[in-house]
């Protein structure tokens, strides 16, 4: 066998010495004279090395500084849910020939892995009652940030009508999106923990309809926003686009946003089969019209046959900047969240549809036993009246910091502080409810409650 042979050399001394007189200093250190000393060569206190047993004691001793969810009473969500895992999940997630997150190069040699791919952008298909989906993005975040994009290059809108009531962290992202993109995002406020559609009805006819609106549905608040009414003045406006990102457990019980005229549907994932994990890796969906496939960021897996006759998987779309010229990419999204996916595609596939809207039901109904305990108290209330899903606003006229402070020494993680988002809401957390949430912690949350 020939040997390959190096097509390049390392640097010698003396073209070293040549690189140094060229720019006028005597050695490479004086490169890093701006450096303080300190920062450039910094004294690092290392303890002696340790045997294995003895640093596996020590980062259990760092890990045990953690606090573990299943060691509380957790209230909290706002995008991230503690949802029940079945352990089928878990088992088929460890499968070594599926434990990748990436898309594969070697596509249609990876026929398991297009295979559950094309599975689940077909039960987010049927979850959104759209007709197309993606194969994952990064997060609900990055999602929504992708489909302000696509919708300006469709028709060229540069004006977003963005809900103040659409998780702020989404909004942050989306800022960040747009900052170089010539993208004009106006906040519209909320009423009584719901979008005021009327603020997007004067905005829309000051704008002659030209305007990409984004809604939350239930919204960061878990309220319903009023969509069929929002989609009554949205058939004025043809040219509008209208983006709804959803809690994809929620569809469990109500209706999908392409029964009210969504053109792109996006959300986090996370709440099949995924694990809290610190906040991440998380599971974005994307799904829109087909009418709009060649815009979509992402990729698309589909279905076809070989020359056999063989049913087969192959990535049909990958409108990625490194396959086609740079300028005619539909995003910088170049690949996906596979095992994210395979997590939530093996999830719904236990569950079911029935399943569902169990689990969705169990939400609802535990949220309003919640709230019905709340509503005698004379302290605490909640601060909004609207229908709402699995969360809600609770204020109080107490220190909502101490009321925290109260809860943890209880072994209960009450909801998100929504004073640093919302200096309106100073005085609020936002409380949310799963499946694991017992009637038995929300009793010993409303006895805190009553502690005051």
């Amino acid at each position: 066998m020939r040997q390959a042979k190096m097509s390049y050399f390392v640097h010698s001394d003396e073209n070293r010495k040549e690189m140094l007189k060229t720019i006028g200093i005597g050695s490479i250190e004086e490169l890093f004279d701006c450096i303080p000393e300190n920062i450039c060569n910094p004294e690092i206190e290392l303890d002696k090395p340790l045997d294995e047993k003895s640093l596996k004691e020590e980062l259990c001793v760092i890990g045990g500084k953690n606090k573990m969810i299943k060691n509380f009473f957790s209230f909290i969500g706002g995008g991230a849910y503690n949802h029940y895992i079945p352990g089928a999940v878990k088992s088929i997630l460890g499968i070594s020939q599926f434990y990748t997150s990436y898309t594969p190069y070697q596509a249609e040699i990876s026929q398991g892995t297009l295979q559950y791919m094309f599975e689940f952008q077909s039960l987010i298909c049927r979850i959104t009652g759209m007709d197309i989906s993606n194969a994952s993005m990064y997060d609900g975040a990055s999602s929504l940030a992708e489909a302000i994009l696509m919708a300006g290059k469709i028709n060229g809108n540069k004006k977003v009508l963005l809900s103040a009531a659409v998780n702020p962290q989404y909004r942050e992202v989306c800022r960040t999106y747009c900052s170089g993109q010539n993208i004009d995002i106006k906040e519209v406020g909320y009423k009584n923990g719901k979008t005021d559609i009327n603020l997007i009805r004067d905005e829309m006819d000051e704008m002659a309809g030209s305007v990409i609106i984004i809604i939350q549905n239930p919204n960061f608040f878990g309220c319903f926003e009023d969509v069929y009414e929002l989609h009554d003045i949205l058939k004025k406006y043809p040219e509008c686009f209208f983006i709804a990102v959803i809690n994809p457990m929620s569809i469990g019980l109500i209706k999908r946003p392409s029964d009210y005229g969504a053109d792109i549907v996006v959300g986090e994932g996370q709440v099949f089969g995924n694990a809290l994990s610190f906040g991440g890796p998380y599971l974005g969906f994307f799904a829109t019209k087909k009418d709009y496939l060649r815009q979509i960021p992402g990729r698309i897996v589909g279905q076809t046959v070989d020359t056999d006759g063989n049913k087969t998987f192959v990535l049909t779309f990958q409108n990625r900047e490194q396959h086609i010229r740079k300028y005619k990419a539909t995003s910088n999204i170049c690949t996906n969240h596979s095992l994210n996916a395979l997590a939530a595609t093996v999830y719904l596939s236990i569950i079911g549809e029935n399943g569902l809207r169990h689990i969705s039901n169990i939400c609802l109904q535990r949220a309003h036993y919640f709230a019905e305990k709340i509503k005698p108290l004379d302290k605490f209330q909640l601060k909004f009246n609207s229908g709402f899903f699995n969360e809600f606003v609770l204020s109080s006229r107490l220190n909502i910091r101490d009321v925290i402070d109260r809860f943890y020494k209880n072994k209960i993680l009450p909801g998100i502080y929504l004073g640093d988002n919302y200096p309106e809401l100073r005085d609020c957390i936002l409380v949310s409810i799963t499946e694991m949430n017992s009637i038995e912690s929300i009793n010993k949350y409303t006895e805190v409650l009553k502690s005051f």
